[in-house]
């Protein structure tokens, strides 16, 4: 997984609150069997014509917004069923953050096994950013996590809070085996112990395959 250390990028907002994720990533695309190729059906009925024909009145389809890879949204974001698709499909689209005053907790949660970061302000500062968003061309932002800020080129600065465990999944790129695999040491060791027959029998595999072929 890709770490998330500082981030700059143009912002694109989402003026609607309790966006859930089966509009995220409708039904019809759940079968697919791998995370790639899930942004080109993010909010695939609000993006969408009949005929596939983009919908020239959503937002994520204006010119001014192509390329960009933070999300502006409102209260409740990610709402819904716990379909862990819709973070693929939203990473798979480019977008790196998303800042909202809350999320739903499965897709919060959801977020920081896909290294994506769910961000938190208030309702007064996500206001700011959307009159910012909306009257600026080209707004942008970064987000800086070892900082714990978000700034644009005007001055402008927003301190966020964050567990520091996901702080540090995040800035180390790890997903849950990445953070399995920290403790390999010990869960060996734990192995070792409660499990001591699997460690011979496994040693035994081990010896035997070593030992040179004996012919006849």
């Amino acid at each position: 997984m890709k770490p998330f250390t500082k981030h700059t990028g143009l912002v694109v907002p989402l003026d609607r609150v309790n966006v859930d994720t089966d509009q995220m990533v409708p039904k019809q695309f759940l079968t697919w069997t791998t995370r790639e190729g899930y942004g080109r059906v993010l909010f695939y009925d609000w993006r969408y014509l009949e005929g596939e024909q983009p919908n020239p009145a959503f937002v994520l389809n204006l010119p001014r917004y192509q390329g960009a890879s933070i999300l502006l949204a409102r209260a409740n974001f990610g709402c819904g069923s716990s379909r862990e698709h819709a973070p693929w499909a939203v990473l798979d689209f480019g977008i790196r953050a998303i800042i909202a005053p809350s999320f739903a907790d499965i897709f919060y949660n959801n977020c920081f096994k896909n290294g994506i970061l769910p961000l938190t302000l208030s309702e007064a500062q996500v206001d700011e950013l959307f009159l910012r968003t909306e009257t600026t061309p080209g707004y942008a932002l970064t987000v800086d996590l070892e900082g714990r800020h978000v700034r644009d080129n005007t001055g402008l600065q927003f301190s966020f809070d964050l567990d520091p465990f996901r702080r540090q999944v995040l800035l180390q790129g790890l997903d849950d085996i990445g953070v399995s695999l920290l403790h390999e040491s010990e869960i060996a060791a734990y192995e070792a112990r409660v499990h001591p027959s699997a460690q011979l029998a496994a040693d035994a595999t081990v010896d035997s395959a070593e030992q040179p072929a004996v012919h006849s």
